[in-house]
């Protein structure tokens, strides 16, 4: 790569687990085909340092996040739900709360991203090391699990099903970046996230507008005086020269004067 050549630009978007990126993706290729987007799944846990060392631009994370450092934009807020087997009890009724837990084995992964004040139900020996690896003891039998719904779902199983929990905690996902690094490409996505359209975007296009229109504003700044300086070389003794005559002196500005008429003899 020679000095003159640029790496061409490249958005790269980290998302975790139960969090669909399709839709906004396919609006970024729509409105951006020349800056490839690239999706990048990580884990919950693995989210803040991809982030913090400049391994992705933007990702769709679980809150909270450090607000001293990143920005963020919250998005929604899911329904947390218990992931039982098919013939568990649980599964004949609608709803259930923390305390229909309480005889219950309730795994807590590592990389459980609920905030739990009290944990529900018995703990289990040992925590599991992903909410995969819960999914697996909760098929064979051994406990339960509580989770958001949209992890529920991408890990589905024919054997399992889930029920809302409605006093659990829920997790909020949003939008989050390093706010020093607030670039032009992240102000495109956040428009499009926030379902802005192509003409009323605040990223990249209505900032090189705005810089436009202070170009034009300087410029109307540095006419003025000339056009001052103009009009000064326009006027003799602060008295403006009359019309259809240049450079003309005052005296020429003026009709002559007449003299009295002689009275005849």
């Amino acid at each position: 790569m020679t000095g003159s050549e640029v790496p061409p630009a490249v958005f790269r978007l980290a998302y975790v687990p139960g969090v669909t990126p399709a839709k906004w993706a396919r609006i970024w290729n729509e409105r951006m085909p020349d800056i490839p987007l690239t999706l990048l799944q990580v884990s919950a846990t693995e989210a803040d340092g991809l982030l913090r060392d400049s391994e992705a631009d933007a990702g769709f994370v679980r809150l909270p996040v450090d607000r001293t450092y990143f920005s963020a934009i919250p998005l929604y807020t899911e329904t947390t739900v218990v992931v039982v087997p098919k013939d568990h009890l649980v599964a004949a009724v609608d709803e259930v709360t923390t305390g229909d837990l309480a005889d219950e084995i309730v795994f807590h992964p590592l990389d459980d991203t609920l905030d739990w004040e009290e944990l529900p139900g018995r703990p289990a020996i040992e925590r599991p090391a992903t909410t995969a690896d819960a999914i697996e003891l909760v098929a064979a039998g051994v406990g339960v699990l509580v989770v958001p719904q949209s992890l529920a779902r991408l890990h589905h199983r024919r054997d399992l099903t889930y029920r809302p929990v409605t006093d659990a905690p829920q997790s909020q996902v949003a939008l989050s970046w390093p706010e020093e690094r607030t670039t032009g490409m992240v102000e495109d996505f956040i428009g499009i996230v926030r379902g802005r359209t192509v003409n009323s975007s605040r990223g990249r296009q209505s900032t090189e507008a705005a810089g436009q229109d202070a170009a034009a504003q300087q410029k109307r700044a540095q006419k003025k005086p000339a056009a001052k300086k103009t009009a000064a070389k326009k006027s003799v003794a602060g008295k403006p020269v009359a019309r259809g005559q240049r450079g003309g002196s005052a005296a020429a500005a003026k009709p002559a004067r007449r003299g009295k008429p002689r009275r005849r003899s």
